[in-house]
């Protein structure tokens, strides 16, 4: 039965990372994190800090992979977050309109 609790466990892992992976490319990919708060990063790293230090104190590898990846995730989303914010507002000081996903598809359009 182990095995099948562990065959679980990594598919649950798997389908969590590249979920949040996906949303984090997107952002990357679009040029823009409209509407996404810097908090939610903060909190999911923080949170995720928390359980990969319990699932090394418990030594639960599945739960350190996943939270080990989550950490990772969230360093890169907040970085494009702040990325975006830092080239909107650079943009505006410039007199240029920012980069979000509405201008950018009436661009491509």
């Amino acid at each position: 039965m182990k095995n099948y609790s562990e065959i679980v466990g990594w598919a649950s892992s798997f389908i969590l990372a590249l979920t949040i992976g996906k949303q984090v490319y997107k952002q990357w990919q679009e040029g823009s994190s409209e509407g996404v708060s810097k908090w939610l990063f903060i909190g999911q790293m923080a949170a995720s800090l928390g359980f990969l230090s319990y699932s090394l104190l418990v030594w639960n590898p599945v739960f350190i992979a996943t939270n080990a990846v989550m950490v990772v995730n969230g360093l890169i989303g907040l970085a494009i977050v702040l990325r975006h914010r830092r080239r909107a507002k650079s943009g505006a000081d410039a007199g240029e309109e920012p980069r979000t996903a509405g201008n950018l598809a009436a661009k491509n359009a």
